[in-house]
Order: C-alpha cells, then structure tokens, then sequence
C-alpha cells in the first residue's frame, strides 16, 4: 500500500498529544527521574554505560532517554515529527543529550551515517512495517562488527484476535495489510481521536529467518506470559507491572524478545 506512511504518520501524530495526558505515560513521574523501560529488555540489554545505541521507532523518546540516563549515547527515530519535536523537547528537560532524527525506518540510512554497538526497538514497532526483509537490512547496516540487536515486542500470536479476544479475526502470517478505523487509542481507550491506520501482522518466522539471512546470530529468544503494559482490553494485573488478558490467564505468550549478534564477516 503505498501511501501506509503517510496514513500512520497522521495517526501517529494524533495520538501524541493524548499520549502525554494520559497516565500510560506517566511524564511527570518520568521528568522525576523515573526509567520507562522493563525487566524484560533491561536484561538482554546488560551494562550499555558507555554503549552507543540506535532506537529505532522511539515515539516521543521515553525510553531513549531513559536509555541515555543508564549512560549510553544514544540517537532515536520516529516517522512522526510531532512526537519527536516533543523528544527533543522532553530530553532538554530531563537534562539528557539523547538525539532524535525524524525519519522512517526504511529512508534512514538517507539521513544517518553511523554505526552502533546496538540497535534496540521495542513493543507495537514492527506491525508498522510491511517488508521485514528491509528492516533487518537497515538494523545490520547500522550495526557495528560483533554490535548487538536488541528487540522485545508483543507476540504475534496476539494480534490475531480481535479486540474483544473472543475470536481469532486476522492471519498469523503476513497475508496482507491490515487497513483499519479506531477510536481512541491503546494509551487512553477514551481518547477523542479516529484514526486510520495500516498494519502488517509478522509471524516468528518471519523475524528470525529475515535476521538470521543478514547475517545475525540469534543468541536470547524468550517469550512471557505476560505484558509489561496494560494495553489490551480484559487485562488483569496479577503481579505489580505484570498483565494477562483475564479471559486466558497463562496460556497465551503476550510477549517475546530476542538479541542478535551481527557476525564481523
């Protein structure tokens, strides 16, 4: 689909300014000093003081600077100018020197020409892109020799249900673009914004193989029965932090991550 971008670009920008009201987001906490990332990532990432890393689609760039305030130098993007006017905004007052570059995934090379200890994305990211081929080309492009991938992301096993979870409503497999209207927005359901948008559904398959044929080592692969946000509808809190989706307890995997090392030749 052609115009996709400038389609989630729109969307993208319309959900910013909700976004920092909403209690999802936490900015006054955040402008405190509190971190926005998780134990999940947090782990395969290790020590990154002293690390570059690359962020690639940041949002407005909570946990780019959250990275940053670990002491990693750290550069994100987004396809949304809004929400990175806003990161640069937020990272001038949180004191931090994180960068922020407006770009899509795909044209970034056109704007950036650096290469990184890691390359991190995390939760909601990939589902916006159609060719995962490209994508695991421009994480190993902006990969330094022996740099490391570091990626957590909903399970795809998720999206194919529909929002209630009731019933299994989309494919597993990338088939086709999901063209779709939706009221609100996962941060704040009662939102008053309508937005279209365009997603792609990618199985395992797809992000390992496509990482693995860029010469990528996979090293960690983990999947959780659970979810660091409350995003979905019928979540239920079980432990603090920790969500279900109530109507599946455990049997479900709402979440994986991985880490990938880019072979030196």
């Amino acid at each position: 689909m052609e115009n996709y971008l400038e389609i989630n670009k729109n969307s993208w920008n319309a959900k910013v300014d909700p976004h920092l009201k909403s209690d999802f987001y936490f900015v006054d906490e955040f402008l405190k000093g509190k971190n926005s990332l998780n134990s999940i990532e947090l782990d395969l990432l290790g020590d990154i003081k002293g690390k570059s890393i690359l962020h690639l689609q940041c949002h407005f760039g909570q946990d780019s600077i959250s990275l940053s305030r670990l002491g990693a130098k750290v550069t994100g993007i987004d396809l949304s100018d809004k929400a990175i006017e806003t990161a640069i905004n937020l990272a001038k007052q949180c004191e931090t020197d994180t960068q922020f570059i407006c770009s899509d995934v795909y044209d970034l090379p056109n704007h950036l020409n650096e290469q990184f200890d890691i390359v991190f994305t995390s939760y909601g990211t990939i589902g916006w892109l159609p060719d995962l081929e490209k994508w695991a080309h421009v994480v190993n492009h902006f990969l330094k020799p022996e740099g490391k991938f570091v990626m957590a992301e909903f399970h795809p096993v998720v999206w194919m249900f529909d929002d209630d979870f009731k019933e299994v409503s989309y494919n597993y497999f990338n088939e086709k673009p999901i063209i779709e209207t939706y009221e609100g927005t996962y941060a704040d359901l009662s939102a008053s914004i309508v937005q279209e948008y365009v997603m792609w559904n990618h199985s395992l398959a797809e992000v390992l193989q496509n990482l693995i044929n860029k010469k990528l080592n996979i090293e960690h692969f983990r999947e959780f029965d659970w979810s660091p946000y409350p995003c979905f509808k019928h979540v239920e809190e079980f432990e603090k932090g920790k969500w279900r989706i109530s109507q599946f307890g455990n049997k479900i995997p709402l979440v994986y991550a991985l880490s990938a090392q880019k072979k030196s030749s």
